[in-house]
């Protein structure tokens, strides 16, 4: 490799190798979140919103809590792929682009979890006899 031009510098290194993976995986995510939201959207014009107890029915039926459920991890996948592009895009240092890449997978993963246990609290809340809201 040449050491005095820019392009044999880089001859020779070929491409890190994931970001056309990684730009499927927002796209498709990017599908997905269509889809759920405009079947929550759909769902949601479709209910009676002054009624909770009609909304809880809804959510409580296991299809309708699994497409939630899927709706949830698509969201926060989405949204952990596309900053960490913006992070390490637009982030300098490396100890300060760890350290918000490590807080954006702690956020991404905390919301998602969240969300899971709410969904599945709420589908759950009848078979145990007890109201979402407490015990």
């Amino acid at each position: 490799m040449g050491n005095g031009t820019h392009l044999g510098k880089v001859r020779g290194l070929g491409s890190s190798g994931h970001g056309s993976h990684h730009w499927l995986q927002q796209r498709f995510t990017a599908l997905g979140n269509i889809l759920l939201v405009g079947f929550l959207f759909v769902s949601f014009l479709r209910l009676p919103m002054t009624d909770h107890g009609a909304v809880l029915r809804w959510a409580s039926n296991p299809m309708v809590a699994l497409a939630l459920i899927l709706m949830v991890i698509s969201v926060f996948w989405h949204l952990r792929l596309g900053l960490t592009v913006l992070i390490e895009d637009y982030v300098h240092g490396e100890a300060t682009r760890l350290l918000a890449l490590v807080l954006l997978n702690f956020y991404a993963i905390g919301g998602a979890a969240y969300g899971i246990f709410a969904i599945i609290r709420i589908a759950l809340a009848p078979a145990a006899g007890l109201a979402p809201g407490g015990m």
